[in-house]
């Protein structure tokens, strides 16, 4: 399996967005989730780096996370 380096995270309402990718910046898979599957599959996934939109709910979301063992990082809106 190949490692994975970076998640990106795109949270919404209700589905998640998120895209795995390996240190050369390949995309590793792509999942969408429902809101109460994310958790579980962020577990499955060795700790690694997960960086989402600092929106209205990603300081709850990056709490949830990082107590999954990832490390986050909270980028500004574009």
């Amino acid at each position: 399996m190949t490692q994975i380096s970076i998640i990106g995270l795109d949270i919404a309402k209700s589905v998640f967005q998120f895209e795995a990718q390996d240190a050369q910046g390949a995309v590793v898979s792509t999942e969408r989730v429902s809101r109460d599957k994310l958790l579980p599959a962020l577990k499955k996934i060795p700790a690694t780096i997960v960086a989402m939109e600092a929106c209205a709910t990603a300081h709850h979301w990056a709490r949830q996370i990082r107590a999954l063992g990832h490390e986050v990082r909270l980028l500004p809106p574009a």
